[in-house]
């Protein structure tokens, strides 16, 4: 049954929402953790020390594929103990060029449900990363036509979603964040007043674990298994 008669404001997150995303980052990390077996590293070592790295790259240069890339070639310098060869510089490179190259794959029934759901409620896609992969990713997606506004951040915490709410207008008891990340997409949702509705993907990036909030006083909060779903409420 419904939630609501009237139109809502439906903020949808895009990788591993909309669309496969982090399993092709884990082949690219599986194939690095190859290229350093014969130092003395476990591949929980590696991982781990990867881990730091990207957070450190992340607070330096953003989200994204290129950033990923510099990641992976820090932590090569760092466990080899050398400065990278142009050999293995190309190897790694390739390593992020496969993702980049990587044709989108909808998950499953997404394309019916957001033309479903665009009929009666207004989409904003909400996404953070790199602006021109972003922008890309849609645009190969075949989805753009059901949004009525696209939004990347550069990150997505309780400010931005403020910020983004009192742009386009958007009335809190009738606005959702729709996305499988609680760390970037339930709880600074939360935070920002609004409601929320978490889909799970089985496979999410390491740095985005984190505990789901109770729902503030005033906030909803719905756990669905599919994005299919979404029609039974709205």
């Amino acid at each position: 049954m419904p939630l609501a008669e009237s139109p809502q404001t439906l903020l949808i997150d895009a990788d591993d929402t909309l669309w496969e995303n982090n399993i092709y980052f884990e082949r690219a990390i599986t194939s690095f953790v190859s290229l350093l077996n014969h130092h003395p590293y476990s591949a929980g070592e590696v991982r781990q020390r990867l881990n730091y790295i990207e957070r450190a790259t992340i607070a330096e240069r953003g989200y994204g594929v290129h950033s990923f890339r510099h990641s992976l070639v820090t932590c090569f310098e760092q466990l080899s103990g050398e400065p990278i060869a142009p050999e293995q510089h190309k190897h790694i490179a390739s390593f992020a060029q496969a993702i980049i190259d990587q044709e989108i794959e909808l998950l499953p029934e997404v394309a019916r449900t957001l033309a479903e759901l665009a009929s009666r409620h207004r989409l904003i896609l909400v996404t953070k990363g790199d602006l021109t992969e972003q922008k890309s990713k849609l645009g190969r997606s075949g989805l753009a036509p059901y949004f009525s506004a696209v939004e990347v951040l550069p990150e997505k915490h309780h400010a931005a979603y403020r910020s983004l709410s009192a742009h386009h207008g958007c009335e809190a008891c009738t606005t959702w964040m729709i996305g499988n990340s609680p760390k970037s997409d339930i709880n600074p949702a939360f935070a920002a007043g609004l409601n929320a509705i978490f889909i799970p993907h089985r496979s999410i990036w390491a740095l985005e674990h984190e505990q789901i909030d109770a729902p503030p006083v005033g906030c909803q909060f719905l756990e669905l298994s599919r994005f299919a779903e979404l029609t039974l409420y709205f």
